[in-house]
């Protein structure tokens, strides 16, 4: 059942047709919201989530300035304003800095750092219209501790996290909150890039993982999506530039 305190308003989740972001869609619609599904294409993966939640498709590639600025004109002309952005797209590699090719180094800036600036751009005439709103950004806990063989994704995530310090300073006083989540290891699809980097499977990935984990397992989609929603909330206008660390226990208080 749909609770009431994000009833009515218009949520923007990009990266959001698998993994994390399809789960804070999720999440975002049971609490009443109604939520834009964004991924590069509108594809199976898409439809269907946007039909698991009674959604409406926002295809556009999040490195694409004009591809972003076309598709919140689109929200905006056909739903209104966008009152919750959720930013979630990313595009990781992994690889030694020295054989790094620089077109992917700039790929992955792009697509995390860069085309997280523009969207936020892009939303915020509407917010400030309505005179409020939240925005969300997912980090990492490598942009909090580095990793190695992930410099320019750990590098990018970091730069996210000063832009959600910065932002969240700039935009306290117009009633729009910007804050942050840096999800520790999380079982989504992004761990088969991981487990191909080590050269072993997947399962044995998790493991290694857990390993080194406090509550002994990796984390979960819906626990990222639990955090997403709470600052999501329109009554939580006192926190302001900040980034919950949800990890399992294996940081704390760097960010």
């Amino acid at each position: 059942m749909k609770t009431q305190h994000q009833q009515g308003r218009i949520a923007l989740v990009t990266g959001a047709t698998q993994g994390i972001g399809s789960s804070i869609a999720q999440r975002l619609a049971a609490d009443g919201a109604r939520v834009g599904v964004n991924g590069r294409s509108e594809n199976a993966s898409m439809k269907a989530v946007v039909e698991q939640i009674d959604g409406f498709p926002v295809p556009a590639d999040m490195s694409d300035p004009a591809s972003i600025r076309s598709a919140v004109a689109e929200i905006e002309r056909s739903e209104g304003s966008v009152d919750i952005l959720v930013c979630n797209a990313a595009y990781m590699s992994m690889g030694a800095l020295g054989e790094h090719p620089e077109e992917d180094w700039w790929k992955i800036v792009e697509t995390n750092l860069t085309g997280t600036f523009h969207t936020v751009q892009a939303v915020l005439p509407g917010m400030r219209r309505r005179g409020r709103g939240n925005i969300v950004i997912v980090t990492s806990e490598w942009g909090v501790t580095g990793w190695p063989r992930a410099t320019a994704y750990a590098a990018s995530k970091s730069g996210l996290i000063a832009l959600t310090k910065s932002l969240g300073r700039e935009l306290a006083p117009e009633n729009i909150t910007v804050n942050a989540v840096a999800p520790g290891v999380i079982d989504t699809p992004q761990l088969e890039v991981d487990a191909a980097d080590a050269q072993i499977s997947l399962t044995d990935m998790h493991d290694q993982y857990a390993h080194d984990i406090p509550v002994g397992r990796i984390g979960r989609p819906d626990e990222i999506a639990a955090a997403v929603a709470l600052l999501a909330h329109k009554e939580i206008g006192a926190y302001v530039g900040q980034t919950i660390q949800i990890n399992g226990g294996t940081t704390r208080c760097r960010a």
